[in-house]
């Protein structure tokens, strides 16, 4: 499995946000964003995922034993600023319409809906209506969409913003099994993961720096 930027280029009105943005990630290996607001962090994100459509260059997704490249749309989860949850519905209600929704790539399995809750560390309230529960554990549960439907690359941004050290620590176990298991990720963040041996691009805003291992 290889997920390749090549050349990519986007604008911000009349101006270029960045340009020659290129990188290569196998199974097994993740991309940290970093860079202050402003700076073209989310904006790369969305165009891997799809949801742009870049000014220049080109993405390709391969899979092992086939040639041709597949929309990365198709084997991508997109955990962006806002949870993508129904607050009216319980918890259980929300994963199983995007377990069911999403379905599973092919070469994965996605684990059930209180398996998930589990893996997040709220085991027990998935009967709970999505709006009563607290910001941090409504963050929690839209990481669990994570887990219920199979996708090997996982793109997140700013995934853990604004949650304890405890959600740190849990959401880079998550991503850290994700990567054993053969997976990708990309992520825009500022605060560190703990994914050792993680690429890096450091967005500068109007100007592009070189991918480099993490420090």
């Amino acid at each position: 499995m290889r997920l390749t930027a090549e050349n990519l280029a986007v604008e911000r009105g009349e101006d270029i946000l960045f340009s020659d943005v290129s990188f290569v990630l196998n199974a097994g290996e993740a991309l940290i964003l970093t860079g202050k607001n402003g700076s073209g962090k989310s904006t790369l994100l969305r165009v891997v995922a799809g949801l742009l459509a870049p000014e220049a260059g080109r993405i390709n997704f391969h899979l092992s034993d086939q040639r041709e490249s597949r929309p990365v749309r198709e084997a991508s989860h997109y955990l962006g600023h806002r949870n993508g949850m129904k607050r009216e519905l319980t918890v259980e209600e929300n994963l199983s319409f995007w377990k069911a929704h999403l379905g599973n790539f092919e070469g994965g399995q996605g684990i059930e809906v209180e398996e998930a809750a589990d893996g997040v560390g709220l085991s027990g309230i998935t009967h709970l209506p999505y709006g009563y529960l607290s910001a941090g554990q409504q963050r929690r549960f839209a990481m669990a969409r994570l887990l219920v439907a199979y996708r090997p690359v996982w793109i997140l941004d700013e995934p853990t913003a604004a949650l304890d050290s405890s959600a740190d620590a849990m959401f880079a176990g998550l991503v850290r099994t994700h990567l054993e298991n053969g997976g990708i990720a990309l992520a825009a963040t500022h605060q560190p993961l703990g994914l050792e041996g993680a690429k890096e691009i450091r967005m500068r805003g109007f100007a592009y720096g070189e991918p480099e291992p993490m420090p």
